[in-house]
């Protein structure tokens, strides 16, 4: 064909016409293996790179003095005092112990001459246990962890003198994780554990070698965590073996290091020895902040925490500026006050880094507590007491609630997070999950009301990372939410039993985003921002049009469902502080307006608080910590009670009241702290006459109940051999054999016990979780239910006004139960209820007590009180979802209803329950023998009631309950009238759902202790409120007597709202009579709370 062109080619002038020789390819494999080799501490170890990074090195006594006092009896004394006594000499090889003691170490250094010129100087120190380093004059200057993490402090450069410097060791005889012995940390702890002084040197650090290390590492696991069929991966694996090359070919010198630094440069760019490497405009999806989640009890006391958090926080201090790119973020108020009140030095430090911003208070409360069985007002409290020392020490509060590590999340939280001034959430303890995954990473979380913040849970799936290139990489690959933003925080640090981020984490991370810049692929990762920064970011992106998806109700953890169950005592301890509180409270807050003699104790009634909130700590209240803590615990919660009750007397005699026992003048009354109506039995001291009826609002009227009319009257008999008939106005119950085997409702005449079945049945279960002892009970353990029967049935009283059966029932050859079964007379059409009343000894291993009762009613949901409200949950098991739940949390009642009937079993202090078809089961007690090998041994006081209920559930249900929880003060007052008007006085009506739950005096009234943030010029009363059914809600808030000038419509903080119209109303109580008051409407559900400015 004509038109082509023929082009003359000649050879490449470069390239070679002949083979050099074979050429083969790599083994990929043992290329790959061969990286491990250069940082392992195997048999090649010192032709390695890790002894290249200690240059040179000096010990013993020439240059190290070592000399110890050991405080005895396990005390912690001050530095001040333990410097004051005598130090006897030691050494390296020694051994200190037992556990939880503690031994102070003077430190003579003296720096060689050889050493004085090195470029970086460090002092090692290991005795496989947590110190914390003094200077000469009593200043905190670094943290200790021991066992080769956190065994170095960088000598300051004024000890290269070569005179002699002293400074103190105080060490602590635990690990990080505790004394638990063997390699399972959540064993209980030993008591005999003693620990070896084995480092204590001057080493001279190799930077350059130091900084080959890491380097080397991210190299490694770059060609190892990439796809392996990416260039990225093989680069990598091409990189690290050139390094390795390099330095063999050079023996290791210090020109071989630097040569293998520009090598590893090719990988990761010519920045990753400064916070330059954080530079660029270019776009970083993965937002590093340094953490330290320090666990305020838990395989350790509270006394350890206490140093833990200063040992920590110095640290994070140092390292802050040594790593300007650095941001550190804490929580909990209560380490804050520790660090404040003990280590004051440390404090001033702290403080110094929240004003230049790279470190951050956060959370808003007091601990990082519990949420699902602290009363609403306790959470409410965590964020009040929280949030208030956060912008009283450091001028500002929290706008991220941060709860990383607790056990599952109630549905009220966002809520209650909003009204304290968060509008976001950050966790990731649902990755824990052990039955469905969790679907969402970033999410908008909707409160029962319909308040949402914004949910973040991190991809990485954990609060402790590594800082590894592969929390980086999966903080994408994990991401869940990717279709509506691909953002997210890497939360990095060593935690839960303190530490916090290292120089190596920090290294390690430069050393990822250098990657990202010259090669790609591993997101790129950002350090500089604060969480805050973060979630704004995501806030505009919302603003911007980007839509979240959405989560209503709790965050259910799937997961150590045990915890509400586990340490009973611990449990009732705190439900009745919580009563105590609110009763004094109210009561208080009355006194101070009817006396201006009375002082409103608020510093005392905060201190109280701020004990039940630190008790509330996510392994204190669960039951998950060790027996120290429960002795510390214990201990607290006797001052809580016992200065609750001097207050409360106080409080009381102020409004004109003295005690039963303690006088004769007066007449005997009921004080009602609940805001409805009550009538009841009551059983007062020192009165001949055992049963009184008491009923009225704020002032109850106490009558003897001389005669049993039949109306009114409760009956027994025993019908047959071991069957006991228990009658009233309302029910007719059947006990046979120590159960109930019918239960009558007269009136809507319905058995309420399927025929056949059981109730009150009491049944064991073999407990033995896949792991976590005290935290879980796995769904595999209703597969041992076993059945356990009565020994003894016998009559202990027979009316007029309780009927009573007494059940004993053997649980095995060391425990037992006696069980009374009891039904009151009915007074009109005041509910009833059949109450029991056990007292157990027991002294089980992994065993789970409960009791059940079947019911006649069907519904596919059951209902269950949470913190100011109702959460639904099925009684089926269609899905893995439902069938998760299992065991779920409720708080004074549980409730089973259908259209026109129901049963609400009811609890003084249990928190586990279960609804399974028509089966109502009430947890009461478990034995897990880790951490506490002594968990729930001994006497244990449980009551708990069956209460059916015409209709579907009412606020009968909840008025029941909280009466059951709350006993009347009983009192004798010399003119009951005259103070019954002012007990009366705050009052809702029109809207019996609305339920008045707290009444206080306001935080900042001017006659109120100052804590540093600026006191009103005015005196109120704070009224907390909340909407308990579920349905939009019109009523009027009156206060009686009071005189009230202004009312606000406030947020839990107390800050200034909005202003409500006053207008008269008509309100009855006890009679009718006229009152001021505010018209108020409530959302479902609803949280509101109003400030009542009093008059001058």
């Amino acid at each position: 064909m004509g038109g082509e062109t023929h082009l003359k080619m000649g050879p490449s002038p470069t390239y070679p016409k002949l083979a050099a020789g074979p050429v083969g390819k790599k083994i990929h494999n043992i290329y790959a293996d061969r990286l491990r080799m250069f940082m392992s501490d195997g048999q090649y170890r010192e032709q390695n790179l890790p002894p290249k990074i200690i240059d040179a090195s000096a010990s013993g006594a020439e240059w190290i003095k070592l000399s110890v006092y050991s405080p005895p009896d396990l005390s912690r004394p001050t530095f001040k005092e333990a410097t004051s006594h005598d130090f006897t000499p030691t050494s390296v090889g020694k051994a200190f112990g037992p556990s939880w003691s503690t031994h102070w170490f003077r430190i003579q250094l003296t720096v060689p001459k050889e050493l004085k010129d090195k470029e970086h100087l460090e002092f090692r120190w290991d005795a496989n246990n947590e110190g914390l380093i003094w200077t000469e004059s009593g200043d905190v200057i670094h943290g200790l962890t021991g066992g080769g993490e956190r065994v170095e402090w960088v000598l300051p450069e004024s000890y290269r003198d070569g005179k002699e410097h002293v400074f103190y060791i105080e060490m602590a005889c635990n690990k990080m994780f505790g004394n638990a012995p063997g390699g399972d940390s959540i064993q209980p702890p030993s008591s005999d554990t003693y620990f070896q002084l084995h480092t204590a040197d001057i080493v001279a650090i190799n930077l350059e070698a130091r900084g080959l290390y890491f380097d080397f590492w991210e190299i490694g696991d770059a060609s190892r965590e990439f796809p392996g069929d990416s260039w990225e991966s093989h680069k990598a694996g091409v990189i690290g073996n050139s390094i390795m090359d390099t330095f063999i070919a050079g023996n290791g010198s210090n020109e071989a290091i630097k040569e293998c630094r520009k090598i590893a440069r090719k990988y990761l760019g010519d920045k990753v020895d400064s916070e330059k490497v954080y530079g660029g405009d270019q776009e970083a999806i993965v937002s590093g902040i340094g953490h330290c989640h320090i666990d305020t009890c838990w395989l350790w006391p509270w006394a350890e925490t206490k140093r833990k958090v200063a040992r920590s926080w110095s640290n994070q201090c140092d390292l802050i500026d040594r790593y300007p790119e650095l941001r550190f973020c804490a929580s909990q108020a209560q380490q804050y006050k520790w660090l404040e009140t003990l280590y004051p030095g440390v404090f001033d430090r702290v403080k110094q880094k929240v004003k230049e911003g790279t470190f951050q208070p956060i959370g808003g409360s007091w601990v990082e507590h519990d949420t699902n069985m602290p009363s609403g007002e306790s959470l409410v409290r965590q964020f009040v007491a929280g949030q208030r020392f956060f912008e009283s020490r450091f001028g500002q509060r929290c706008k991220t609630f941060w709860l990383p590590d607790t056990f599952g999340y109630s549905t009220q939280l966002p809520q209650i997070c909003q009204l304290a001034g968060m509008s976001r959430f950050f966790t990731q303890k649902l990755s824990w999950n052990n039955i469905n995954n969790f679907p969402h990473t970033t999410f908008n979380w909707v409160a029962l009301d319909g308040s949402q913040v914004i949910c973040h849970m991190a991809p990485s799936e954990t609060y402790t990372a590594e800082a590894n290139f592969g929390d980086v990489k999966r903080s994408v690959t994990q991401h869940k939410s990717l279709d509506q933003d691909h953002t997210s925080l890497l939360v990095f640090g060593k935690g839960d039993g303190g530490g916090g981020p290292t120089y190596q984490h920090i290294e390690k991370l430069r050393r990822c985003r250098g990657i990202s810049d010259k090669v790609g692929l591993l997101p790129r990762l950002k350090l500089g921002g604060s969480v805050d920064d973060f979630f704004d970011k995501l806030e505009k992106k919302i603003e911007d049009g980007t839509d979240l998806v959405t989560w209503y109700g709790e965050l259910y953890f799937e997961l150590h469902r045990g915890t509400y169950t586990t340490q009973a005592n611990n449990k009732r301890n705190n439900r009745y502080s919580e009563i105590l509180l609110h009763d004094l409270e109210y009561l208080g807050t009355l006194a101070s307006i009817k006396d201006s003699e009375y002082k409103y104790p608020k510093s005392e009634i905060d201190e109280m608080w701020e004990n039940v909130l630190l008790c509330q700590f996510h392994d204190c209240l669960p039951g998950s910590s060790i027996e120290m803590c429960y002795d510390d615990s214990d201990e607290l919660y006797a001052k809580v009670f016992a200065t609750g009750e001097k207050l409360l007397k106080g409080a009381m005699k102020a409004l004109g009241f003295g005690h039963p026992k303690e006088t004769t003048t007066g007449k005997l009354i009921g004080l009602n702290t609940l805001p409805w109506s009550r009538t009841e039995l009551v059983k007062p001291a020192n009165v001949l006459e055992p049963y009184h009826l008491v009923n009225g609002d704020g002032i109850l009227d106490v009558r003897p109940m001389l005669s049993a009319y039949p109306a009114t009257s409760a009956s027994i008999k025993e019908t047959s051999q071991g069957v006991y008939e228990l009658s009233n106005s309302q029910f007719k119950v059947e006990v046979s054999d120590g159960v109930i085997t019918s239960l009558y409702d007269l009136a809507a005449k319905r058995e309420v016990i399927p025929k056949g079945k059981k109730g009150n049945q009491l049944v064991i279960f073999d407990d033995k979780p896949l792991y976590w002892q005290a935290w879980d009970v796995e769904v595999y353990h209703l597969d041992s239910r076993k059945e356990l029967h009565a020994a003894k049935t016998s009559i202990t009283e027979s009316g007029p006004h309780r009927a009573s059966v007494e059940v004993e029932t053997k649980i095995s050859e060391h425990s037992w139960i006696k069980t009374t079964i009891s039904l009151a007379a009915a007074i009109g059409d005041n509910p009833s209820y059949v109450e029991m009343s056990s007292e157990v000894e027991w002294r089980e291993t992994m065993k789970f007590l409960k009791v059940e009762f079947p019911v006649d009613i069907v519904n596919q949901e059951a209902s269950y009180e949470t913190q100011f409200g109702i959460v639904r949950r099925p009684t089926h098991y269609n899905t893995t979802w439902d069938m998760a739940k299992f065991e779920v949390c409720c708080h004074k009642w549980a409730d089973l209803s259908e259209a026109g009937y129901g049963v609400s079993i009811l609890n003084e202090s249990k928190y586990g329950f279960a609804t399974c078809g028509d089966l109502m089961r009430l947890s009461l007690l478990r034995a897990p023998k880790a951490p506490d090998a002594h968990a729930d041994m001994g006497r244990h006081h449980i009551r708990y009631a069956i209460l059916p209920h015409t209709g579907p559930l009412s606020t009968l249900t909840i008025r029941t309950a909280r009466a059951f929880n709350s006993p009347l003060h009983l009192g004798t007052h010399a003119s009951p009238a005259s103070i019954a008007p002012l007990l009366s006085s705050l009052r809702i009506s029109g809207a019996d759902n609305l339920v008045l739950d707290t009444v206080k005096r306001g935080e900042d009234d001017k006659d109120m202790p100052s804590i540093g943030l600026p006191l009103r010029k005015d005196r109120s009363v704070i009224v907390r409120m909340y909407d308990a059914m579920g349905g939009k809600s019109r009523g009027v808030l009156s206060w009686g007597v009071l005189d009230v000038k202004r009312v606000e419509k406030c947020n839990v903080l107390e800050d200034d709202g909005e202003e409500i119209s006053i207008v008269e109303t008509e309100v009855l109580v006890d009679g009718e009579r006229t009152s001021k008051g505010v018209e108020i409407e409530v959302r479902a559900f609803e949280v509101a709370t109003y400030r009542l400015v009093l008059a001058d």
